[in-house]
């Protein structure tokens, strides 16, 4: 893909959208971690706008979840109202624009400016632990309010881990041939405890955004979500498959430039006390908490090895995969207790 032109893609994209407003100018304002682009476009008479721009994965998904994230957007109730950047619509449709050269192709969606407050700060106190605890309770009892409107998804996790299985199959993924039985055990290990949990049938699902990294979002002064604009891994999913970001914006560690998904941050005591206090407001059932380790697995099956070499930039995906073989599925056996988790929420 580098060798088409992104920002000539983002001016075309707006001459359909509206060709009476000329560009004035295109600014690469990406966060160089994954491969969607993000830029800022200005006019000469009229305020400028964010385009995001992505030429990964399949159309048919960006376009799907662009739907169910703008449904989301205009249902959200009181105080979420706002809290979503909205994508432009034309003629009552929300307009995505999709650009072909040979065999190429990419896609194009665009935000109004959305305004921001107060970001979390690196690392948290137990009062801000607490605060963002009963804040994700209450935003995921909204969620789960409208869950009912917003247009149906057609993936789950359970489909997606198929999908990396039939990649497999069919070599149609990058990884080394002496890795597939692990990764393949870790999809049946998926699979069979999705089953007996009975994740098709007892969870409810909502729409979760999945990273919560602390510059994806911000807050009030009293620490209330404000507003979001990152939407690179929406998804409608069990609400335990937000926990694991939480975790680590909740960590001793802290947010850190230089970042691995270790499942250690699961197991911290401050990722217990977000935990209780979540669970006050919004109360958990065991098969949820049991679901919490595979939802983490799941996440790193498929952001990680199933769509990490095309998601993240090449440094980072070679890091993460690498990572994943030698310590991530180690670990999950070794430093993960779920009876923890258990019976601190007296459950």
């Amino acid at each position: 893909m580098n060798q088409l032109d992104y920002v000539q893609i983002i001016k075309l994209a707006w001459q359909e959208f509206d060709d009476r407003h000329e560009v004035k100018g295109v600014y690469d304002v990406s966060a160089h971690v994954s491969t969607n682009q993000v830029y800022k476009v200005s006019f000469y008479n009229r305020q400028p706008v964010f385009a995001k721009l992505s030429d990964y994965g399949k159309f048919e998904d960006f376009r799907e979840d662009h739907i169910i994230i703008n449904n989301l957007a205009n249902n959200l109730e009181i105080p979420y109202e706002n809290f979503l950047a909205q994508s432009l619509v034309k003629k009552n449709e929300l307009f995505i624009y999709r650009y072909f050269e040979g065999n190429h192709s990419a896609w194009v969606i665009f935000y109004n400016p959305i305004k921001t407050k107060d970001r979390l700060p690196r690392k948290l106190d137990e009062r801000q632990i607490k605060k963002l605890g009963r804040e994700l309770a209450r935003f995921h009892i909204a969620c789960t309010n409208v869950s009912n409107q917003l247009p149906n998804s057609s993936k789950s996790m359970v489909t997606d881990i198929h999908k990396l299985l039939r990649y497999i199959d069919k070599g149609k993924i990058q990884i080394c041939p002496s890795h597939e039985p692990l990764i393949k055990s870790q999809c049946e290990k998926f699979l069979n405890n999705a089953d007996k949990l009975n994740y098709l049938t007892d969870f409810e699902t909502i729409p979760v955004f999945v990273d919560w990294n602390i510059g994806n979002f911000s807050i009030t002064g009293d620490g209330k979500f404000y507003s979001r604009w990152d939407y690179d891994w929406f998804r409608i999913s069990p609400r335990v498959m937000d926990f694991y970001f939480f975790s680590r914006v909740v960590s001793e560690a802290g947010d850190r430039t230089v970042f691995s998904y270790l499942i250690d941050p699961l197991m911290e005591d401050r990722f217990l006390i977000f935990l209780k206090e979540y669970h006050r407001i919004y109360p958990l059932n065991e098969a949820e908490i049991r679901f919490i380790k595979d939802a983490y697995r799941f996440f790193i099956l498929n952001y990680v090895i199933k769509d990490g070499p095309y998601f993240f930039r090449q440094t980072y995906s070679s890091k993460l995969i690498k990572e994943a073989w030698d310590t991530y599925f180690p670990a999950m056996d070794r430093n993960y207790n779920v009876d923890k988790i258990l019976k601190a929420l007296k459950i």
